[in-house]
């Protein structure tokens, strides 16, 4: 049986976590790429996103993220729930969360809305919780296409395209 101190350390660390990867999605939907960048290990994360190239370190994300996150008439919500946390040592957790995606890009005249799963790591170090490794896979996609007179015609319905973005 684990100790009381186990237990809230546990408890701990579980809302860490949770805040952790709510600061990164509350940060790609305020366009703060330092922000998002502050919450990836910094030396080692790894990104896979389906749909995109995998971003070995935060730097490279986290420009990527500013190109194409921070777009002027990109406008985002990222819609983290169900999140289940497996702490497998003090130092080290895996969290898999459900993300509804919802972007408006006036550029491309577009409307999506994804249903994703991310597979996360997060380590500790330094007495602080990283994003070490973030995996997702898209489950769903719609897109639509907006004409000039603002009506909304589907595009995409269904399984997500190849690539996003």
């Amino acid at each position: 049986m684990n100790s009381l101190e186990q237990r809230l350390a546990r408890l701990e660390d579980d809302r860490e976590i949770r805040d952790l990867k709510a600061r990164y999605l509350r940060a790609c939907d305020t366009k703060d790429p330092e922000s998002v960048r502050d919450t990836l290990l910094p030396d080692g994360a790894f990104i896979a996103f389906d749909g995109f190239p995998p971003f070995e370190g935060r730097d490279a994300f986290v420009e990527a993220y500013r190109a194409m996150g921070c777009a002027p008439g990109v406008f985002d919500i990222h819609h983290g729930a169900n999140g289940v946390i497996t702490c497998e040592t003090p130092e080290r957790a895996r969290g898999v969360w459900s993300l509804l995606f919802h972007s408006i890009n006036l550029g491309q005249r577009t409307l999506t809305l994804m249903g994703v799963e991310y597979d996360d790591l997060y380590v500790k170090q330094d007495g602080r919780w990283w994003i070490a490794e973030s995996r997702s896979r898209r489950l769903s996609c719609l897109v639509q296409s907006v004409d000039e007179a603002g009506t909304a015609k589907v595009s995409v319905m269904g399984e997500p395209p190849a690539t996003f973005g």
